[in-house]
């Protein structure tokens, strides 16, 4: 018979026996497979002399491990007795062993198609005296298929080439084709369990479960809360008694607030407020709105709010309006409990004590003289300081550090003190055009040495120094009489800063700035 015929038998068998088959083992596991079938040699293969082998019958087995559902890894060995077609007695005897990777792309219940490569070793023997015994390493091909009868027994039937190799140059020399089938029994399999509940057949007594339902230890529905909806199908599993409910077992809540319709006793409470275990929307601060729709929930008592339960706050520093003593504080400026900045009171009593209002904060683009949004807030502050001293004669002076030309900066520092001069002027038109002038003083004024970045950082700076100090003097003198004729402390979080004792001049003449800009002249 020639091969393709002995290939067109082998592939109906196959067809007949896989329309019996039923069944597949399941998980990881290992297979052991007795084999046997019958071998056809390459007819260029001469042993001994130079007579081509018989083909013959082949007995072996396979062994292998399937970890996943799509590859595995198989030993396969086998051998075949066969002689020297020249009809002398010379019997030969034909041994191969490998080692492969399985593919299996193909797979369904009945069965599977499987594929293998692999490198192993193939010796020829013969029982002549003085005959060579030659040792050849080998590429094994394979494919077949597998037709499963249980969950662990199936019939294996399977073609395999297995090629001799030359080692020097590599090259392929012979094909020898093994056809052939064998039991394989599938070992450490798990058991089948054809409704997926996690019962195997053989034991679940209600082998019909939907897909997705929870099971006792017979493989029986299970439906905790009664409602008609088995758990892991009842997206609502634990609904409370009393509740309607619909075809998924989640109760029915019409007004969506989390209370079923039936015990809910606020069955139309607006969407989105938080209610109490009978249904009924919750006021914790009892302005009217409901916590969840109240968008500001713990508004402090005595302030105004608006329609969502938000405190109005009408110059936007954090106090609401009712609360508020300050209520017309600039945007930015930081307020104490009151509502009224911190900041003045800061800047006014610096001016106080040292003539001057230094800001090391205030930046520019390089090389421009265009205020940023961002310093703003810092200079209405001080804008709010000299409208309260209206008889105070202000020079804004800007200072730059020593990188580039003294011309340059001479010309940079006058129009970036002249952007803080227009921008005072227009934030504060009650000011006096003469109370306010402004020079630049280029690098001239150092405050630190130019040596590294936070020195020329500090040098970068505007001051606003007061020249009329005669009238910071009569303040003082005034507020030390004050201070001395009051019989209890004064608050100092809402009244000015009294003069101390004993100022630290050095430390005030040169403030360490809180984030300085070091990148920027």
């Amino acid at each position: 018979m020639s091969v393709r015929h002995r290939f067109a038998a082998f592939a109906l068998a196959t067809m007949f026996i896989a329309s019996s088959a039923a069944a597949e083992p399941l998980g990881s596991y290992f297979t052991l497979t007795p084999f046997a079938g019958y071998t056809t040699f390459d007819s260029r293969l001469l042993y001994p002399g130079s007579n081509p082998l018989d083909d013959d019958l082949y007995a072996g087995g396979r062994l292998g491990w399937q970890p996943k559902r799509w590859w595995g890894i198989e030993a396969a060995g086998g051998f075949t007795p066969t002689r020297a077609s020249n009809g002398g007695n010379e019997d030969v005897s034909f041994w191969h062993a490998s080692g492969n990777l399985v593919l299996t792309p193909y797979k369904v219940r009945a069965g599977d198609v499987f594929v293998s490569a692999g490198y192993g070793y193939a010796k020829l023997s013969s029982t002549a005296s003085g005959s060579a015994s030659p040792n050849y390493g080998t590429t094994e091909l394979a494919g077949g298929v597998h037709i499963w009868m249980t969950d662990m027994v199936g019939l294996r039937l399977e073609a395999r080439n297995v090629s001799f190799m030359q080692k020097s140059p590599i090259k392929f020399l012979y094909n020898n084709i093994v056809f052939g089938a064998g039991i394989e029994f599938a070992l450490g399999s798990k058991a089948r369990d054809t409704d997926g509940d996690g019962v195997p057949d053989k034991l679940d007594q209600c082998p019909n479960t939907i897909h997705g339902a929870k099971v006792d230890a017979k493989g029986c529905p299970i439906d905790s809360d009664h409602d008609g909806v088995y758990d892991g199908l009842d997206q609502c599993p634990n609904t409370p008694v009393g509740c309607k409910v619909d075809s998924l077992g989640c109760p029915h809540d019409a007004d969506g607030d989390g209370v079923c319709d039936g015990l809910d006793q606020c069955p139309n409470t607006p969407k989105g407020a938080k209610v109490d275990a009978k249904g009924c929307p919750i006021d914790s601060d009892g302005d009217g709105v409901y916590d969840g729709l109240d968008q500001c929930p713990n508004t402090p008592l005595g302030c105004t709010v608006d329609s969502l339960g938000c405190p109005h706050d009408a110059d936007g520093d954090g106090v609401c309006d009712g609360l508020d003593k300050c209520p017309n504080t600039p945007a930015g400026a930081q307020v104490d409990k009151d509502g009224c900045p911190i900041e003045v009171i800061e800047k006014e009593t610096e001016m106080l004590d040292t003539g001057m209002i230094r800001l090391n904060n205030i930046n520019f683009d390089t090389g421009k003289a265009s205020l940023l949004a961002e310093d703003y807030a810092t200079l209405d502050v001080v804008g709010q300081v000299l409208t309260k001293w209206p008889e105070l004669k202000v020079e804004i002076g800007g200072h730059t550090d020593s990188r580039g030309s003294v011309a340059r900066n001479q010309t940079l520092s006058e129009q970036r003190a002249d952007s803080v001069m227009i921008y005072i002027e227009q934030k504060f038109p009650t000011l006096k055009p003469d109370q306010i002038a402004a020079k630049g003083y280029g690098a001239t004024r150092p405050i630190a040495p130019n040596n590294n970045k936070l020195n020329m950082a500090r040098n970068r700076r505007v001051e606003f120094v007061v020249l009329n100090k005669d009238v910071l003097k009569r303040e003082l003198e005034r507020r030390r009489l004050l201070q001395k004729n009051e019989s209890a402390a004064p608050d100092t979080t809402k009244k000015l800063a009294p003069m101390p004792a004993a100022p630290d001049t050095s430390m005030k003449l040169a403030p360490k700035p809180a984030a300085p800009d070091t990148t920027k002249k």
